[in-house]
């Protein structure tokens, strides 16, 4: 999930939220309160730059099978949060 910072923090912070784009942060800048855009890094980041607690299957909690389709539903919540 993206990080959240103004514009004024990226002008203040350039070079460190560079850095960590490279190292495979992502970060959504506000421009007057409001999502202006995103910064993401180039192409995929190296599998060491994520912390694996981070990704959501690691964290997903095992559900069994229903008939009514919960597990599905748990899992979906769990995922995609």
């Amino acid at each position: 999930m993206p990080e959240v910072i103004n514009a004024k923090q990226l002008r203040e912070q350039f070079q460190e939220v560079v850095d960590r784009v490279r190292r495979g942060g992502r970060f959504t800048v506000l421009y007057r309160n409001r999502p202006a855009f995103d910064i993401v890094p180039v192409g995929k980041p190296p599998l060491d730059s994520v912390p694996v607690e981070s990704d959501p299957p690691y964290r997903a909690t095992p559900v069994g099978a229903s008939d009514s389709g919960d597990a599905a539903t748990q899992n979906d919540e769990v995922l995609y949060e």
